[in-house]
This record gives C-alpha cells, structure tokens and sequence, in this order.
C-alpha cells in the first residue's frame, strides 16, 4: 500500500493565519473544520448543491466541498466564524436573520449568511429579484425562503446606511 503525501499549506482565515499539513485530496470544508477547529462551516451533501458549506474566498462565495484545501493556499479565506467585527456585535446579516426569523433549524444558516454578507458587500445596491437569484443557489428546508429574502433586504439598507436597526417587525 502506498503512504498518501501530505502537504504543508498556509490559510490564512478570518484573518488569523493557520500552518496545517493536509492531504491533496483534503477538502477545504474539512480542513477548516478539523484543521482550523472553525466548526461553522456546515457539511451537508458534500456534492455543492445545498450551499451549507458557503465560504468566501478572495471575497467569492465558493463551495467549500468542493474545493481542495490547497487551492485556497495564500487566499483569504472568511468563514462565518469570521462576519462578525467582535464577540459583542453582530455582522449585520446576521443581526438581520435573527430579527426577521430567516433561521430555523440553523443547518443551512453559516451558508447564507455567509453568502449573503459577501454578496451584499460587492453588490450593494442589487435589486430584489437578483438577491433572490443568489439566495436561491442555497437550499433551506425549513424557512420557505420569505423570512431570508426578507433579512437580506433589511440587512442590506442597514449595510448601504438607509436604516439602523435591520427590522421593527415581529413575525
């Protein structure tokens, strides 16, 4: 039986660098998990259909399952572990799902919040029916997807400075 070669490769996640040695094959959806300790990225179909493993990479919502751990060498790499400015404030997708309800079970939540903070980031000003295009490459289960749009609209005034707070509204 042949020894499997592993690598050493340098993350650089969240702004925090990580020096870990993986199998080629490893994906990044693993290696953030077991090599990094960053548990938030979710593994669900491991085939890149549901998204619950969204992370950005360079800024780009990527599919962490489907992704080798060393294509993202010397990338930045942000997880939703790392949406957050600090442990006492909330990113304010976040800040937007807990207010609108757009969470349920939480299986799917790190992906869409991570996609959606990334996307809102780069395209400010997107109108409802691209939002809804995006969102729609990840799956829910639970949500029936109204409460998500509904918190990636609030998120995004509060992000583009048209509101303070994401929502008044208690549904």
């Amino acid at each position: 039986m042949s020894k499997v070669t592993k690598v050493p490769l340098r993350l650089y996640v969240n702004g925090d660098r990580y020096e870990v040695t993986v199998e080629p094959r490893r994906t990044l959806a693993d290696a953030l998990r077991e090599d990094c300790g960053l548990t938030g990225t979710h593994l669900g179909c491991e085939h890149g259909v549901c998204g619950a493993c969204t992370v950005l990479v360079d800024g780009q919502p990527m599919r962490s399952c489907l992704m080798f751990a060393v294509q993202a060498g010397g990338s930045s790499v942000r997880t939703v572990e790392g949406l957050a400015p600090d442990d006492e404030t909330l990113h304010p997708v976040q800040q937007a799902f807990w207010e609108n309800h757009g969470l349920q079970c939480g299986f799917c939540t790190p992906g869409f919040l991570t996609l959606t903070a990334g996307y809102l980031e780069e395209h400010p000003d997107a109108e409802e029916e691209e939002l809804r295009d995006v969102l729609s490459s990840n799956l829910c289960r639970c949500t029936g997807y109204q409460n998500i749009v509904k918190a990636t609209l609030a998120a995004q005034r509060v992000m583009r400075g048209d509101d303070e707070v994401s929502s008044g509204e208690s549904t």
